[in-house]
């Protein structure tokens, strides 16, 4: 199996149609043994969802801006796995406010730079005690090259998200830990309906991707990040994978 004997960690799994929760769900199915992470009033839902994965997995507390989750996040992930052999970056957040683009505050911005991308660089810092023989972090994006519509500053906090894992590829190479991002369309997921006017990427998506679109259907993505956690990439790292539809292939 793809997967086989793997340990991987794994953010954000809020409702089972999330990417995170099929990446669980395929990685489990090809062999994994996976550890999720919640925190405060969402650690209930985590895991009353991890229940209906096929293997119930730990939770693990972590709220990505403490300081002391971050601190403690390898001694608890090491009292269920040993080591991590990949982490999944499924963490997103941007308050109201940072969807009004000229009319946002630095607090709003600052939340959603802190949470959506800065994130990644933290989590990845708090896992590598855990990552001594290599390994592979995942993040998904929604990509950030362009100016969308109502996305605003996530726009802005999701484009140094993909610049911080470029970094990371290239400070954690020499460890032997690879570091890429997916792209994925829209899905009707948790942080999407938390975005006012999302569903105008949903109009757009299925006409405009060649091989078309389902905003219900996290697979693909899901599919494309299990590849990337596995040992077949070996020489991949810095990378931004579209699982698309081939939208961003089109012009206007």
């Amino acid at each position: 199996m793809l997967l086989e004997g793997k340990k991987l960690l794994v953010t954000g799994v809020l409702m089972d149609s999330s990417i995170a929760f099929q990446i669980a769900k395929l990685a489990q199915e090809q062999g994994a043994e996976v550890v999720l992470t919640s925190f405060g009033r969402t650690m209930k839902i985590t895991t009353a969802i991890a229940r209906r994965l096929p293997q119930t997995p730990p939770v693990v507390e972590l709220d990505v801006t403490s300081d002391d989750d971050l601190a403690g996040l390898a001694d608890r992930v090491r009292e269920h796995v040993p080591h991590l052999d990949g982490v999944v970056h499924s963490i997103g957040f941007a308050p109201q406010g940072a969807f009004t683009f000229m009319e946002a505050g630095w607090d709003d911005v600052s939340t959603a730079v802190q949470v959506s991308a800065y994130s990644l660089a933290s989590l990845t810092k708090a896992a590598l005690p855990l990552m001594s023989e290599g390994g592979s972090v995942v993040g998904l994006t929604f990509d950030a090259r362009f100016a969308w519509p109502v996305y605003d500053w996530m726009g802005v906090a999701k484009a140094a998200f993909e610049s911080t894992s470029r970094y990371l590829a290239r400070d954690l190479g020499p460890k032997g830990i690879r570091c890429n991002i997916v792209a994925a369309g829209p899905i009707r997921t948790t942080a999407a309906k938390s975005i006012p006017g999302f569903e105008r990427f949903e109009e757009e998506w299925g006409t405009r991707a060649p091989l078309g679109w389902d905003v219900n259907d996290a697979v693909p993505a899901a599919r494309a990040c299990c590849a990337l956690l596995s040992d077949w990439f070996p020489a991949t790292t810095g990378e931004m994978v579209h699982v698309d539809g081939g939208f961003h292939a089109m012009g206007v």
